[in-house]
């Protein structure tokens, strides 16, 4: 006999449609991903429930003790840090609609305190791993020279793989040597290409392309076998097998050739604020991560080389 899911508490219309409304603001508006949206509708339900349960009826009514509440209540669930962080957001984010909208005078969110989230610092790979990828489809044939321009796109334009593959034909210029890309937010930036990575898609369009188009074939850039975009998951496929070609050892997923692109980029004394606009990060503390991978590979190779430390070791 199966066991029945436990009900849902039914929520007071006012809080339910407010919510309903705020993350439709957030597709229609902002140009939130779908998922995205999903996620806050999740996320804002769960506090929803929460205020219910504390006899609030509308988000009028809620106060600053009870975001705190909610707040401590994750915690006390055991949520993970990032997790509580999420969804603290997302009540934040909130709030500060209804302040704009003037359905509420202030923020009942201001001065609640979440998790302490320690960051953790992306991992990368060195110039010679990246170069050993690279070189991984040896193949000359369609399949080669598409995957070979995958991976110099991915390394010298440090792209989001949603955004590699969501990539037309009338957003590459070779003659100019770059690529428009809808990033998060559906916002266009312009990203330059490297000589290889320009001469590797010049190969893989004259060559390889027109291999993989059919008769319903529209403008996506890169191809599948049958002719349509390549996904996600198969680029992440193909990523995995070339770094295991390549002999590479560590777990390289497509957003490490992207934080590559950004640390090696930084360690060649690019400025800070030109790697924010190729990235497409709204904020430059996103791109300030970086400055912490270098400081720790310089802290590592002083520790390494440097000879007072290997006279130390010695004694």
């Amino acid at each position: 006999m199966s066991r029945s899911s436990p009900p849902v508490p039914e929520l007071p219309v006012a809080l339910e449609e407010t919510v309903k409304d705020f993350v439709t603001s957030l597709e229609l508006e902002r140009g939130r991903s779908p998922k995205t949206v999903e996620a806050y509708g999740s996320d804002l339900n769960q506090a929803a429930v929460f205020m219910s349960q504390r006899g609030r009826k509308s988000w009028r009514q809620v106060k600053r003790d009870d975001a705190a509440a909610w707040a401590q209540s994750l915690s006390d669930h055991g949520l993970a840090s990032s997790s509580a962080a999420r969804k603290l957001s997302a009540l934040r984010m909130l709030a500060r609609h209804l302040v704009h909208e003037g359905e509420r005078p202030d923020d009942f969110t201001e001065l609640v305190t979440g998790p302490k989230l320690r960051r953790k610092l992306p991992e990368t790979l060195t110039e010679e791993e990246v170069s050993r990828i690279l070189a991984a489809p040896t193949a000359g044939d369609a399949f080669g020279l598409r995957d070979r321009a995958i991976l110099e796109l991915f390394y010298s334009s440090g792209l989001r793989v949603s955004e590699l593959c969501d990539l037309t034909l009338q957003r590459v210029d070779l003659e100019r040597d770059f690529v428009r890309v809808i990033g998060k937010g559906s916002k266009e930036r312009v990203v330059p290409l490297g000589e290889q990575a320009s001469a590797a898609l010049q190969s893989y369009l004259d060559s390889g392309r027109p291999h993989f188009v059919k008769p319903k074939t529209g403008s996506a850039f890169f191809l599948s076998k049958r002719g349509s975009a390549i996904s996600r998951k198969m680029v992440w496929v193909l990523v995995k097998d070339y770094t295991r070609r390549a002999g590479v050892t560590k777990p390289v997923k497509p957003h490490l050739l992207r934080h590559s692109f950004a640390t090696h980029l930084l360690s060649g004394g690019a400025d800070l604020r030109a790697i924010q606009e190729m990235l497409g990060h709204a904020d430059i503390g996103t791109t300030q991560i970086y400055t912490a991978v270098e400081q720790k590979r310089l802290l590592d190779h002083h520790a390494k080389f440097h000879p007072r430390k290997l006279r130390d070791s010695a004694n």
